[in-house]
């Protein structure tokens, strides 16, 4: 066990302030302990996706995912096309997805990097640039402990600048983590909305008040990259429609954690979008779990009665206004059996005790 997950147990390695402490503890080759600083300061990494078979793979999922597109409509629209075309969960019906989603050596690697065995939750396949609006993942799928999320972003082929590469912003995974309490916005019962269109200004305005540069992903087939889960990123506009800018997206989660979307949750008042998260890699569903047990189990206090609430509102060293004697001995008969002063006792014991008086 390293030394965050001693002290942090709550935080990934990659994310943890004591991150250059636990390096030595983490067991990491070299490679893995670069792609863990990069992760640690820019909020991204990228590696050479470890799959031999990775080509043919590919090209089966050309073959299969392309008459699933309608590239017509899409080149017409341009960038008003709503971010762009895209298969979601394609792992259901092509086996390549799945394997390059559930490969052993990415799962391990970001086992080692964030302590906590990962698994993969959804994919999607794009044969173009998505042209999203730069955003955190953190409010589309989150968890509790935060953090607990990540990407990998696979090349299907070359991606050419005028495609629409992929843009981030380094080192904004270390911004908080944006919530609906945060944009003023209650959810209630409903959600009937995009989840991230109230939050695009406020990025927007962090990124103008950060004067964080955006860097653009320019990678060769067979590269991908891994971002955190706060990362700042999107699809730029396709400057050439002609383009395509084939990627693979897996989303991964890790054990032990509750997995909701802030988006549609308020949880100070039990209003909480909990997933039924189903692992690709063993096909079962992913528990919820709230430190060490389901969220089902977590015994919940009572609430605080009202006189309690009030008792515990009071000043102390001073007597209320409406304080009666008579009714305080009337209720603590303990009090009135020892023959003390109503108002001493009151004052000595009564507040601290959360005694009644009325």
């Amino acid at each position: 066990m390293t030394v965050s997950q001693d002290l942090l147990p709550g935080v990934p390695l990659v994310e943890s302030w004591l991150l250059k402490a636990s390096l030595d503890q983490m067991g990491l080759t070299a490679i893995e302990r670069d792609l863990a600083l990069q992760l640690h300061e820019k909020g991204f990494a990228v590696l050479d996706f470890p799959d031999d078979d990775l080509d043919a793979r590919i090209e089966r999922i050309i073959e299969t995912l392309t008459p699933q597109y309608d590239f017509e409509h899409w080149r017409s629209e341009g960038w008003a096309a709503d971010n762009g075309l895209r298969v979601q969960d394609a792992w259901k019906t092509s086996e390549d997805v799945r394997a390059i989603a559930v490969n052993e050596a990415v799962l391990a690697l970001l086992g080692k990097l964030y302590g906590r065995r990962a698994f993969p939750f959804q994919t999607l396949n794009f044969p173009v640039g998505t042209q999203q609006h730069v955003h955190s993942d953190s409010i589309h799928f989150s968890s509790i402990p935060e953090r607990f999320m990540c990407g990998v972003w696979l090349a299907l082929e070359d991606i050419h600048p005028d495609a629409g590469p992929l843009v981030y912003y380094p080192g904004s995974h270390k911004w908080p983590i944006l919530y609906n309490d945060m944009i003023g916005k209650v959810i209630g019962a409903g959600a009937d909305f995009l989840a991230q269109t109230p939050y695009e200004n406020v990025w927007a305005a962090l990124v103008e008040a950060t004067g964080v540069q955006p860097e653009y992903f320019y990678p060769k087939k067979g590269q991908a990259l891994i971002w955190a889960a706060n990362l700042l990123h999107g699809g730029s506009r396709q400057k050439d429609p002609a383009r395509t800018r084939w990627s693979q997206v897996t989303h991964y989660y890790f054990d032990d954690c509750t997995y909701y979307t802030p988006a549609f949750s308020d949880p100070l008042v039990g209003n909480l979008d909990l997933r039924q998260i189903i692992d690709l890699s063993t096909g079962q569903v992913a528990p919820n779990i709230y430190i060490d047990r389901p969220v089902s189990e977590v015994v919940r206090r009572e609430p605080t009665p009202p006189a309690a609430q009030h008792q515990a509102a009071l000043v102390p060293g001073k007597i209320p206004a409406d304080f009666d004697p008579k009714r305080y001995l009337a209720l603590n008969a303990d009090v009135a059996a020892a023959g003390v002063d109503a108002r001493k006792h009151f004052l000595r014991f009564g507040i601290r005790e959360n005694r009644r008086y009325r």
